[in-house]
């Protein structure tokens, strides 16, 4: 079963220190292993070699890629009009090339989540260490299967129920002009094929952000006292987009640091900085990931007996968190972040009877 790793932290060279050694630990223990980063120059120059969009060797099995935009942007638009040819009569993007398309904000994060995504799914690796940017656009770019499910269901179903939406699905008159434009037929089954498809690439996306056994983030800090605490709120925010955080990693200069009690019950592991170019002490010094990952709190768990769900928020207090119910799904406001719980059928549409935030823990009862 594949893995893949991510760490999250203010330091850009702390978070691609602990990556490199990661990965060079893990494919010390004979996995395949891919290093995955952005498009700063920070991670081929501490590998000290170039990276490119496609991976390649820089050690015995260890891969590295770098992930540049532009280039995925292009990959991903040539899929695009091939879709379109496939259900549109009449293609309209066959003129537009991926070469001169510009990059938007927001539009990095999802090219580099699909980038994962394939890599994931090909089977070539044992692990994926993914150095992003570490910080908030990192956990919204992982919950981005989750919010964007939201928005399909939620408008999907305002548009069914819309004047609209009625008036589309009556008329005699709207489907065959529909038909005209389409290879399909809007009512027929195989009109559902590409949403489908990508809902079931969401539902895999959520399911492996959910599983922490194939997807974990540790929190790489110093002992500095700012730095703990911008890493206790990144760990609240994973908490929001479903991300496991299977412990702390400290670099300090002696290899000791006193901040275990800043993120009980994580465990926190203190490693001593690279000197000098020598990558080993680092290399010996990184945890078990998996080993930590799964003795740490999950982000949410779900009691239908006791009609109760827990949702772990550790670095907010009761005043940070707030809570909302519209319709049948519970809404989770937190670190800047908001998550809608889909709630299973025996409590879903049920009203919120009582809420309390105890320990770290929103217990919200039904």
């Amino acid at each position: 079963m594949s893995q893949i790793l991510t760490f999250l932290g203010e330091s850009s060279a702390a978070r691609t220190k602990i990556a490199i050694a990661s990965a060079k630990s893990l494919a010390n223990q004979g996995k395949r292993v891919l290093l995955a980063g952005g498009a700063e120059p920070v991670l081929p120059i501490m590998l000290g070699a170039y990276l490119g969009p496609d991976p390649q060797e820089i050690g015995a099995n260890l891969q590295a890629v770098q992930f540049q935009s532009s280039v995925l942007l292009e990959r991903n638009w040539e899929e695009v009009k091939k879709l379109e040819a496939q259900y549109l009569k009449t293609p309209i993007l066959k003129d537009v090339y991926g070469q001169e398309l510009s990059i938007l904000p927001g539009m990095d994060g999802a090219l580099a989540l699909n980038a994962i995504r394939e890599y994931f799914e090909s089977g070539k690796y044992d692990v994926i260490v993914y150095n992003g940017t570490g910080n908030i656009n990192t956990l919204r770019m992982l919950g981005m299967p989750e919010s964007i499910s939201w928005y399909v269901r939620r408008f999907r179903q305002l548009f069914i129920n819309s004047d609209l939406g009625k008036a589309i699905s009556d008329s005699p008159f709207i489907q065959p002009l529909i038909s005209t434009f389409l290879n399909v037929n809007p009512t027929a089954d195989n009109f559902a094929q590409p949403t489908n498809q990508a809902n079931n690439i969401l539902d895999k996306g959520k399911k492996v952000l959910a599983n922490p056994q194939q997807f974990s983030a540790f929190l790489v800090t110093t002992p500095d006292p700012i730095e703990v605490v911008s890493s206790r709120f990144l760990w609240g925010s994973a908490q929001q987009v479903g991300l496991t955080i299977g412990g702390v990693i400290v670099i300090s200069p002696n290899g000791n640091s006193n901040v275990s009690e800043d993120f009980a019950p994580l465990q926190v592991t203190n490693i001593p900085d690279i000197k000098e170019g020598n990558w080993q002490p680092l290399v010996d010094a990184v945890p078990d990931f998996t080993a930590q990952t799964l003795l740490s709190p999950k982000p949410i768990e779900i009691d239908v007996n006791a009609r109760q769900v827990k949702l772990f928020l550790p670095g907010f207090d009761k005043k940070q968190v707030k809570l909302t119910q519209y319709g049948p799904e519970v809404t989770i406001e937190a670190g800047d972040q908001r998550r809608n719980i889909l709630l299973p059928p025996a409590l879903s549409g049920k009203p919120v009877a009582g809420a309390k935030f105890q320990n770290q823990y929103l217990i919200i009862s039904f």
